[in-house]
């Protein structure tokens, strides 16, 4: 089917896993399941067609660097799982905007950002330079003004959008239209892990609700040793954060709980659990005859990883769209790989208009 030639946006822990995982993979062609993976084959293309030729980041010990050395530079702390050859995909200054959070230097530069002084690039022009298909966006939790800029470069260079944080372009209509306009693909918002907090708190909610037993409370707290938690202490970048968790949850209820009965978001930041995330679920409810159920589950998982099983797929779907000349918001795979798509379905409806779309006998 050929290559598909991505950029990515935020050489951080996802990236890393990202292209670890595209080594890791490489081999793995034909059409036998392989552990791991979703999709081994997907539209035709296998992970050994997807090209890494070049990033952007804003951290001086990141720029100027092969990505197969920045994704295992500081402050990235992801498990390494695969070596990496050279992969000649140079990492240029990107934007700054409001990706970088003040009150990070505050604390030690091996766990933080730091900013380099180069003059950031045009984007527009490395994104033809390198002849990319598709961008994937992993910038920090409220880069709103940073995710709108090389969404906008995108539109400009012709380039497929993925969104994986939660900044809503894919699921905001003006941008979906633009999108839409000029027949460029896109997948968002804000990423829903392979097997994560998300994804298990919707399960388990939908199983509550299929068994008609009557949510009236829950609750899902995260904590985590990255930066994307260092990040998130900022509370005031977590608006879309908590909107995009909460409503990816409350969008599986008959009747969806109010505020004050439902908290889902990020707790906390502990230094020593590095890119590992534990998440606390618990689900409160009335069954036959209003006797009370509780549900209590804990979660801890490598968050890296869980987030480049799914954007390998997210990926794929966005070259194919491509390949079909689809523009604009792909639904079907935005509800099945994101938290917050333009449409919500249950999990396994989503899944299955993401085979038909795959399949070619849905169009989005």
């Amino acid at each position: 089917m050929g290559t598909i030639r991505i950029a990515i946006a935020g050489v951080g822990n996802c990236a890393s896993s990202l292209v670890q995982g595209l080594s890791y993979y490489h081999g793995a062609n034909g059409t036998k399941p392989i552990p791991g993976l979703m999709h081994n084959n997907l539209g035709g293309y296998y992970l050994s067609d997807i090209k890494v030729v070049c990033g952007f980041d804003v951290d001086k010990r990141k720029v100027g660097r092969d990505v197969s050395e920045a994704i295992f530079a500081k402050p990235n702390c992801t498990k390494k799982f695969s070596d990496v050859p050279g992969l000649g995909a140079p990492v240029y200054m990107g934007p700054v905007h409001d990706g970088v959070a003040v009150h990070m230097d505050k604390y030690p530069e091996e766990n933080r950002f730091v900013v380099a002084k180069d003059k950031p690039v045009d984007v527009v022009k490395k994104l033809k330079e390198h002849k990319v298909d598709v961008l994937v966006t992993y910038l920090p939790v409220g880069s709103q003004k940073a995710v709108e800029h090389y969404a906008k470069a995108c539109l400009d260079a012709g380039v497929a959008f993925i969104n994986a944080l939660p900044v809503f372009i894919v699921s905001d209509k003006e941008w979906a239209k633009k999108f839409a306009e000029k027949k460029i693909p896109c997948l968002g918002d804000d990423i829903k892990s392979q097997v994560g907090a998300t994804i298990l708190h919707r399960v388990l909610t939908r199983l509550f609700e299929d068994r008609g037993v009557k949510i009236t409370s829950t609750y899902q707290l995260n904590v985590g040793g990255n930066t994307d938690f260092l990040n998130m202490l900022d509370r005031s970048r977590l608006s879309s954060k908590k909107i995009s968790k909460t409503e990816a949850v409350r969008s599986q209820m008959t009747e969806p709980l109010m505020d004050g009965n439902i908290h889902i978001g990020p707790s906390d930041y502990v230094p020593w659990l590095k890119d590992n995330k534990v998440c606390f679920i618990r689900i409160e409810g009335k069954k036959f005859g209003d006797v009370p159920i509780e549900l209590e589950a804990r979660l801890s998982v490598e968050d890296s990883p869980n987030s480049a099983g799914i954007i390998v797929d997210a990926i794929r779907v966005a070259k194919v769209a491509l390949d079909r000349g689809i523009g604009g918001p792909i639904t079907s795979a935005s509800s099945y790989f994101f938290k917050h798509p333009p449409v919500q379905y249950t999990d396994g409806e989503a899944r299955a208009h993401l085979e038909a779309f795959i399949a070619g006998t849905e169009h989005r």
